[in-house]
């Protein structure tokens, strides 16, 4: 047995949640595993990340090189190899984005270990790692043993856990970069920021969101009003943003956006796995649904199995009531 490595994700000088997210599994795993919580971040100039990063972990290898100013999937797989030989950890993590995505299988692959994609759910039996994932949209999850091996690497989906807060005072290592010369055959151009429109929903603390049991766009003014006394931003599932009822920044789910608010109301969603991976981090989920089968109650902290249109006018009354409007 050994250590967890966790491979940080930052951007702009910004630690991604996901990272945040695996040290948590990782600091779960970890006395099973019988190692320590060792993290890896790869950058130039990252002093602080390093030093943020270590409030979770045991050690931080930080590799600190001008040639990882800017992510590039071919430079992490070049880099990582060297550390894993020397550290020979159990388990590695890497995050299932689109960064992580661009160069876990290669380095699965070039260092022959055993890979799975997408955990939800990861422990420590009898010495070895028995990891979780989820199919059919979210209906079924399957656990998986693996052969024998010193180290195996896994991406971790995005929201599956619950972020850690820093409690630790790790030691931060620096180490020599792997990269001996530039990669010319692909260069990074320019960093792109995503629009967002006039509501980031990614920080909103309350959010009612709309799926394909609003039945029409005539319906939305009556949510409108509903979230409006409710003191929430809107959002929806694809199945809402497809029909135009929302505008495309606020889609949630794994082709939108991950939200982390303190309340999600969800009317007329059925909780398609795509869309539940956007909730996860959602501290309260209140779900409307007709369906009492619905998936979304299975994530769902309290779940009303009626018509929604029966349900909203009551709610806004309500509401109406304790605001005295």
């Amino acid at each position: 047995m050994g250590d967890v490595l966790v491979v940080a994700e930052h951007r702009q000088g910004e630690i991604r949640d996901v990272t945040w997210e695996m040290l948590n599994l990782a600091s779960q795993i970890a006395p099973d595993a019988g190692g320590q919580i060792v993290s890896v971040v790869l950058g130039s100039g990252i002093d602080d990340i390093a030093g943020s990063v270590a409030g979770a972990s045991d050690k931080v290898l930080c590799v600190d090189d001008p040639l990882l100013e800017n992510f590039n999937g071919e430079k992490y797989q070049k880099a990582l190899p060297a550390l894993i030989d020397e550290h020979k950890p159990l388990i590695v993590m890497i995050p299932q984005t689109a960064e992580g995505v661009d160069y876990a299988p290669a380095l699965a692959v070039e260092k022959g270990l055993p890979y799975l994609t997408e955990l939800v759910g990861l422990k420590i039996d009898g010495g070895k790692p028995v990891a979780e994932r989820q199919y059919y949209q979210g209906k079924v999850n399957a656990e998986f043993s693996f052969k024998d091996a010193d180290t195996y690497l896994f991406t971790i989906r995005e929201a599956a856990f619950e972020a850690i807060e820093p409690a630790k005072q790790g030691s931060v290592e620096k180490v020599d970069s792997p990269l001996k010369e530039d990669i010319d055959y692909r260069k990074f151009l320019e960093y792109v920021e995503a629009e967002v429109g006039d509501v980031d929903i990614t920080q909103s603390e309350k959010l009612l969101a709309l799926g394909r049991g609003i039945k029409e766009e005539k319906n939305v003014p009556d949510m409108e009003e509903l979230a409006k006394y409710l003191g929430a931003d809107m959002c929806g599932s694809r199945a809402a943003v497809d029909a135009g009822w929302l505008p495309h920044d606020r889609q949630v789910g794994t082709s939108g956006k991950v939200v982390k608010p303190k309340l999600y109301l969800a009317l007329g969603i059925s909780g398609a796995f795509q869309h539940l991976a956007g909730i996860k981090g959602a501290k309260t989920v209140v779900a409307v649904n007709k369906d009492p089968n619905a998936p979304i109650f299975a994530e769902a902290d309290y779940a009303i199995v009626d018509d929604l249109f029966k349900v909203v006018p009551k709610l806004v009354e309500k509401l109406k009531e304790e605001k005295g409007a």
